[in-house]
Order: structure tokens, then sequence, then C-alpha cells
């Protein structure tokens, strides 16, 4: 589990990579950017992200 120090970074994080993607002029491309980097940090710990991939053909059905 993370400690504090570790928690408040990644809070840090987060809110700096959602203000990139609220001003960037195009916002998909920062979405999927930010995607992919999670993604990368993601599968380098060893955990699969397809499972947590939401498809639009899956959304739709909901």
């Amino acid at each position: 589990m993370a400690n504090a120090t570790e928690q408040s970074k990644d809070l840090i994080n987060t809110f700096a990579n959602l203000q990139r993607i609220k001003t960037a002029a195009d916002r998909e491309a920062e979405i999927d950017y930010q995607l992919l980097i999670v993604k990368a940090q993601l599968e380098a710990m060893g955990i699969p992200t397809e499972p947590l991939e939401i498809h639009r053909s899956t959304a739709n059905k909901e």
C-alpha cells in the first residue's frame, strides 16, 4: 500500500494530467496520450489493461 507521500504524488500527477486534458487544443489526442502512458505504466508493473478497457460495443449495451 502506498504511503502518504506516494499518494500525494499520485494525486498531483492526476491533477496535472486532468489540467492538460482540460486545456488541450486536441482533447481526444491528449486523452489518447494519457491512456497510452498509464497503460504502459500498468503493463510495466505486470497489470493487464485489457480487462479494464471499455469497448464501445459493450458500453452501448448497458
